[in-house]
């Protein structure tokens, strides 16, 4: 058993002044030293539109790299691994759902041992409907591994999949430093679990290959780390397992439940959405467009002797076993939380332009932030100052019970103020537990932001319901979170057309439209559900706004109702509704446009073009097109306005 012991030189000042009643404040001073010379942060560059491709032969396509990072010496507080994946420029975007695994190779130069440590997992989009120009970037932290991404480290991305080479992605991938006192000393990690592991072959059982690890904690070790990513995948008798069946697991620490948890996760929220295959499916803790966050179990343990055990849910399979369990974990030994009173500010959720929470933007109230709290007493109480810059900040006192590296978005009162189109909004946490913060430098974030759309204070709702009307639910708030307006389930019958006319006050409101089935008002694999939309007009009938339809669990639409509303004349809004998107031979596309215009219609397959439709000048049109002529498959179908892509869908032909 190899296990890594982290021996920085504040560790042998350490064991040096054991015996002394001066080491802590010793220790101080030399922390204080060493993060003065090196504060601030940093992004190492490692990946930059990389351009990666199935190897369809061996089923995975190995992509390495050299970063160089910060120095062993650097005093480092946290590692945020960002990653791209875009639409590449010389070929169309991939297509599949497939696990990705993001490793550290070698360091220490081209003669280094090959580690091959998974610090990292990506599920890749399905992204048929992705066009040029087209990016979408996640993030993770990885500070677990920061002692390993020191001077030069050979990265390494494993691209897997069997669908053709003509198609790929464009990679990006950075690691962004935060220099700082460490949240707590890294005394050293070891491998646990790492691999693919049958699951419900009666032959080959899990509970055989994944046994317990035993482990000895070195000195001053105060807590034990299991890091896990873990995903499921494979079809079988009689419940679909992995990829589709719901599983526990449980992790025990000496005999003891340290975690358990469903294996299960709920796709069709997924902020990147809609996406050109089954991506509102729920999975086996992942989904297709996912970063996948880690599993970190804290668990209390001295030096001395110790067992980990992961343990799954009985079961066996019928039939061809095509279930594994995709498990990369390792242990880390920390010794005590380098302060006992240190929060962080890990995000601001809202309001914020990042893609990640585009769910929740814009927002108009109830500004959301992610705090997570790194000392070693529990967080009880902090103060935060937060406000759009340029106006009078307001403070919120909040108060709750937060355990050592536990996080909790926190729902900030009031209305999000707005100054301009494009604003910035600051959030500062200070106080925790009535104490001054440890270390304040990551204590406080700005995000941009953009002012939401400005409608006319009076307008046209229409929707229209799809064969499910059951599962939908519209309704309207403005920002004091007063409902103004609503279109409850029971209130509709099955594909019916609903105009309502709604006068509002000036200021700002949010339009929500909830899906609790979540498959939207349309989805590609559902035909059986129907076509529905919902979109705003002016009272002239011009049209203002559209909802998309294949949007899973729902979308909203914040914006400003303005009675002073002036038409936007230069750009031209567009709806689509193409139906069915699974057929054996038509498919029926209706356009309207709020300016007549010059249309192209492309169906493709991989970029090849099958079908051209133009039309010189149209601004409401229904057709039809006939497939038959083009071989089973996958089709994409775009369409341009005055040259601009403005709609792409997928078509599957039975």
């Amino acid at each position: 058993m190899l296990i890594f012991f982290y021996k920085s030189k504040t560790n042998m000042k350490r064991k040096m002044m054991r015996k002394t009643n001066l080491w802590s404040m010793l220790l101080c001073l030399l922390t204080t030293t060493v993060v003065a010379q090196n504060s601030g942060s940093t992004v190492v560059h490692t990946f930059h539109k990389k351009t990666i491709v199935t190897d369809p032969s061996k089923g995975e396509n190995s992509y390495k790299t050299w970063g160089v990072f910060p120095k062993a010496s650097a005093a480092v507080r946290r590692m945020t691994l960002q990653l791209t994946l875009g639409s590449p420029d010389e070929m169309p975007t991939a297509h599949w759902d497939y696990c990705d695994v993001i490793s550290i190779r070698r360091k220490g130069g081209v003669h280094g041992e090959d580690k091959r440590i998974e610090i990292a997992r990506m599920l890749t989009p399905y992204g048929s409907i992705f066009g040029k120009g087209w990016q979408w970037m996640w993030e993770v932290d990885v500070t677990d591994f920061q002692h390993l991404l020191r001077d030069s480290v050979e990265i390494e991305y494993l691209h897997t999949g069997y669908e053709p080479n003509t198609v790929g992605w464009a990679l990006t991938m950075d690691v962004a430093v935060q220099f700082g006192p460490s949240i707590a000393p890294l005394l050293g990690m070891q491998p646990l679990w790492n691999g693919k592991f049958k699951y419900g072959d009666s032959t080959a059982p899990f509970a055989a290959a994944v046994m317990p690890v035993r482990y000895t904690a070195p000195a001053q070790t105060s807590f034990s780390r299991v890091r896990i990513q873990h995903t499921g995948h494979g079809a079988d008798k009689p419940r679909n397992c992995s990829e589709f069946c719901s599983r526990w697991r449980q992790i025990l620490h000496d005999g003891k439940l340290a975690d358990k948890r469903d294996m299960w996760k709920e796709c069709s929220d997924n902020a990147l959405y809609p996406q050109g295959g089954t991506w509102i499916y729920d999975r086996a803790y992942w989904c297709p467009g996912d970063l996948q966050r880690p599993d970190v179990i804290d668990m209390p343990a001295k030096s001395g002797a110790h067992q980990v055990d992961l343990q799954m849910e009985p079961y066996t399979a019928t039939g061809n076993v095509q279930a594994y369990e995709h498990i990369g974990s390792y242990l880390f030994y920390y010794g005590q939380p380098t302060h006992q009173h240190d929060v962080l500010l890990e995000d601001i959720v809202a309001p914020s332009n990042k893609q990640a929470f585009t769910r929740y933007n814009p927002a108009i109230n109830n500004a959301s932030i992610i705090v997570r709290n790194v000392g070693s007493q529990p967080l009880k109480s902090l103060t935060i100052v937060y406000g759009t810059v340029g106006v009078a900040q307001k403070t919120y006192q909040w108060k709750g019970l937060l355990p050592f590296n536990q996080t909790v978005m926190i729902a900030l009162p009031g209305a999000v103020d707005m100054l301009a189109k494009d604003n910035q909004f600051t959030v500062m946490l200070s106080q925790p537990n009535g104490k001054a913060d440890a270390w304040p430098a990551d204590n406080s974030l700005t995000t941009t932001y953009k002012a939401p759309i400005t409608l006319p204070n009076v307008f046209v709702l229409k929707y229209k319901t799809n064969n499910r009307p059951a599962d939908n639910y519209i309704a309207l708030h403005n920002a004091a979170g007063e409902k103004q307006f609503e279109k409850r389930p029971t209130s509709t019958v099955a594909n019916t057309e609903y105009n309502d006319t709604i006068s509002l006050a000036a200021g700002y409101h949010r339009l929500q439209l909830t899906d609790t089935s979540g498959n939207g008002l349309q989805f590609w694999a559902q035909p059986q559900q129907g076509d529905g939309f919902l979109r705003l007009y002016d009272t002239t009938g011009r049209l203002l706004y559209v909802f998309e339809s294949d949007c899973g669990a729902g979308e909203a639409l914040s914006f400003y109702a303005s009675p002073q509303y002036k038409p936007d004349t230069v750009n031209i809004q567009a709806a689509f509704s193409m139906f069915p998107r699974r057929t054996k031979d038509n498919i029926q596309l209706d356009i309207e446009l709020s300016t007549a215009a010059k249309v192209a219609v492309k169906i493709t397959v991989d970029g090849i073009l099958h079908q051209l439709h133009e039309y010189r000048s149209m601004r409401n049109g229904k057709f039809t097109y006939s497939l038959l002529s083009l071989p089973q498959g996958r089709f994409v179908v775009d369409v341009y306005v005055n040259d601009v892509r403005k709609f792409t869908g997928r078509v599957n032909r039975d």
